[in-house]
């Protein structure tokens, strides 16, 4: 940059440095994936601190600069130092706690930086004439210093609350226990000596339970627990000199913090300020275990699969247990309507006048960005020196940004925690309806179709249909036994019968019997069968294997039989059949509107499942009110929500005078709803936003109201016209690797080119034999 740059030479005294909650992009472009690692390293604005590559076709730092009148960035390169022989290098420390720390670089790269005008299109490097630029070289400096957007991303979705438990207050320790020492511990049961957990009320030692790799332990340490009742227990070596430990209450089911534990422990001899931590925390080991999962790498006779390059075929780094998150888009952006849409907007929304001014928050600017990664094939290439033949994998590129997006403001999913792939899909989706609605764009209507259940009383043989749309359907697959055993650890291990995917299908939409009140007089049994009005371009079917032991989900291997074709022309409904009688809609009751209203029948269905009525209420009021399958699924996923069991508070009056909050009724409009629609569902879940969301896209159809009242019948859902096949091919499925609905591991399988592509994280590799019959989703496309 030439030393008489009328920009720097303007605009060097106005520039402020970042602040400390100012996102610093130097790692990547916020709207590709080139990095600081690329020859031609990264842009970062020193107006505002956004990213931005010099590629010759992208040009997205040229670009920012233009549209938003930021001429002048910092260039950052990162260049590998050589590294020392291997016999010369120092063994890594141990980890001391579950942290992401900003890592020495200096030791490990060289950095090049200098100032490029983007406006002028030179540069010159950083050492700067303080005189002629002042403020330029300290600004530089607080930019190379300061901590990236990547980082402190990560600090924040890893800073998990741990909260106090009420029985660690309340803890009774045994007065005739003996001091415990890590020195020769083992467990009480076995001779395991790692992985030990002390129980804080007798002392006792047990080893941890067994994971779904085969590590771990052999569960004895819950074993004392079912056989006492002790709730509280430490794992010895993770204790440390601050009185920090992992802590596990089995009442809870789930980690906590003990402010007594230097107290608890001293019952035993323990001195807290004495300890070193000398073994790994759960969640040091769960993240070690995804970052290093290895899927079916391998074909049964040992030999490596082929990796692939190029276009379609791009890796998902783990960004630790982020695997439900890359199965779920390698799934989505394999399919043509999701692929065309948003790698369009990769080449055309980072220039248009109405860009986001922050495109690291920006909706259509991380979907592009996820697009043109996952699809362009430009960061899709073996390491730089590895020979062909070597048959080395690809990098991939880090989804850091779009996770960001995806789970702001999401208690789950803005965590670094292990989530349900299939949860997360349908987060997504819902996320894309709601951001696309008002630019009438939305891939996701190729997921939407239109089911009919029919009901029949019985008593009086009288018919009543209901239409309902969804995005989804969820097949519980049947157990039935085969044999049982006991492995070489002790455990049984159960084989069972395979299970034909027609009949989990079957069993969704047959004829079952259901607890209905007619509005004939009759209250007893009406037969209730579903089928499908339209079917969809992608039928998305989640298979369900698991069962419920103490209120805890328990997976099962129940090999499901998925044919590549599937024909569910059987599952199509008829319409309404000469000679029915239609029931009438049952009368409202005159303190209807006191409260919000349920679905007695699904409601019957969820209480006799077991489930508590405050739960079902708020499942059924999450899902449309109408299909307890749906409500179901709903409750597996929030049973971990604090406030499940809190009361339902009732809802507004149905008056005119009933109001809604000014604010949240505009963000429904800036969706895409009308003001009646918005207006009905702030009044129907008591001005609660994120239910009210939930109701407008589970009642489509529904006109709302201009407040005369909240609880007047929705509009009959008109049967749309569908006269294809309902012929459908398998093109993906996600596999879920671990016997522990919380944990494990996450994969997808993609139908490209007459072949099956395994893509495990950021490794994309031909499958030789694709594990079909154990997959958790499955993804069919419509053949016309």
């Amino acid at each position: 940059m030439a030393t008489t740059c009328p920009h720097a030479t303007s605009l060097a005294s106005t520039l402020a440095p970042p602040s400390l909650n100012t996102p610093v992009y130097k790692d990547e472009s916020v709207q590709c994936f080139d990095n600081q690692d690329f020859d031609t390293g990264i842009c970062v604005c020193l107006h505002c601190f956004n990213g931005g590559c010099l590629d010759t076709d992208r040009r997205h730092a040229m670009t920012h600069a233009h549209l938003h009148g930021h001429p002048l960035a910092l260039n950052v390169r990162r260049v590998p130092k050589p590294r020392p022989a291997a016999e010369e290098e120092e063994p890594p420390q141990k980890m001391t706690k579950l942290e992401i720390k900003v890592e020495i670089e200096e030791e490990m790269y060289d950095w090049h930086t200098k100032l490029v005008c983007c406006e002028c299109g030179k540069d010159e490097p950083v050492e700067l004439d303080e005189a002629k630029f002042p403020g330029l070289r300290r600004l530089a400096d607080v930019v190379m210093t300061s901590l990236s957007a990547a980082k402190r991303s990560e600090i924040k979705a890893w800073e998990e609350e741990v909260k106090p438990c009420e029985h660690c207050d309340h803890l009774e320790q045994e007065s005739s226990v003996g001091k415990v020492s890590a020195e020769g511990a083992h467990c009480s049961l076995c001779d395991l000596s790692n992985n030990l957990w002390l129980c804080l009320t007798c002392g006792n030692l047990g080893c941890g339970r067994r994971q779904y790799d085969g590590s771990g332990g052999n569960g004895h340490a819950s074993d004392h627990y079912a056989a006492t009742m002790h709730p509280l227990a430490v794992k010895l070596g993770t204790i440390t000199p601050e009185g920090t430990a992992d802590i596990y209450c089995y009442l809870h089911d789930d980690g906590v913090l003990d402010p007594h534990l230097a107290k608890h422990l001293s019952r035993f001899g323990i001195d807290v300020a004495a300890q070193t931590k000398t073994e790994k925390s759960v969640a040091e080991l769960q993240l070690e275990k995804n970052l290093a999962f290895d899927f079916s790498m391998v074909t049964e006779d040992g030999k490596a699969l082929e990796p692939l390059f190029g276009p379609g075929y791009t890796g998902l780094k783990n960004l630790g247990n982020s695997c439900y998150m890359a199965s779920v888009l390698q799934s989505l952006f394999s399919i043509e309507p999701f692929a065309e849409r948003y790698i369009e907007l990769a080449y055309t929304h980072p220039t248009t006048s109405h860009a986001h001014t922050r495109p690291g928050e920006c909706f259509h600017c991380q979907m592009a960005k996820v697009a043109d990664g996952l699809l362009s094939g430009r960061y899709s290439h073996p390491p730089e020196g590895a020979a062909e033949e070597e048959g080395h994998g690809q990098e991939g590129v880090a989804p850091r940004g779009f996770k960001e997006m995806a789970g702001k403001d999401h208690v789950e999913f803005s965590s670094m925690r292990q989530q349900d792939a299939f949860e997360f899909l349908q987060h997504l989706l819902r996320l894309i309806q709601q951001r696309e609605r008002s630019h009438n764009v939305d891939p996701t209507t190729i997921f939407n179709f239109q089911l009919e259940q029919r009901l029949e009383c019985r008593t009086c043989h009288g018919v009543r249909y209901q239409r309902t749309r969804d995005s989804a359907i969820t097949v519980p697959v049947p157990p039935r036994v085969l044999s049982r055993k006991i492995g070489e650890d002790g455990k049984e291990v159960v084989e069972y019968e395979p299970i034909q995917l027609d009949e989990c299908v079957a069993r969704l939409c047959g004829e079952e019997d259901v607890h209905f009140e007619c509005p004939n007089g009759h209250r007893g049994i009406a037969s209730k069968v579903t089928r499908f009005v339209t079917f969809p371009d992608y039928l998305v079917v989640q298979a369900t294997r698991f069962v419920f032991e103490n209120w805890v989900p328990k997976k099962l291997t129940i090999p499901l039989v998925v044919p590549q074709e599937y024909n569910m022309e059987t599952y199509r409904s008829e319409g309404k059949r000469p000679g029915e009688t239609i029931l009438p809609e049952a009368p409202s009751s005159p303190s209807a509107s006191s409260g919000p209203q349920f679905n007695q029948a699904a409601l019957e269905q969820l209480m006799a499942m077991g489930f508590p009525d405050v739960r079902c209420k708020k499942a059924l009021l999450a899902t449309g009110n109408a299909d307890p399958e749906a409500a179901m699924n709903w409750l597996f996923g929030h049973m971990d929500d604090p406030d499940i069991d809190d009361p339902i508070p009732d809802a507004a009056p149905a008056s005119g005078g009933a109001s809604v909050n000014e604010g949240d009724l505009a963000m429904l409009m800036d969706m895409g709803f009308s003001k009646a629609q918005a207006t009905k569902a702030l009044r129907e879940t008591s001005n609660n936003t994120e239910r009210a969301v939930e109701w407008l896209f589970s009642h489509p159809d529904d006109p709302g109201d201009d407040g005369a009242s909240s609880v007047a019948p929705a509009a009959p859902v008109e049967p749309d016209v569908d006269t294809l096949p309902a012929r459908f091919q398998l093109v993906s499925f996600i596999n879920h690797k671990g016997s522990s609905v919380h944990a494990g591991h996450y994969v997808a399988h993609v139908w490209k080119e007459g072949n099956w592509v395994l893509f495990n994280d950021e490794k994309v590799v031909h499958a030789t034999n694709p594990p079909v019959q154990d997959a958790y989703v499955y993804v069919f496309k419509r053949l016309k």
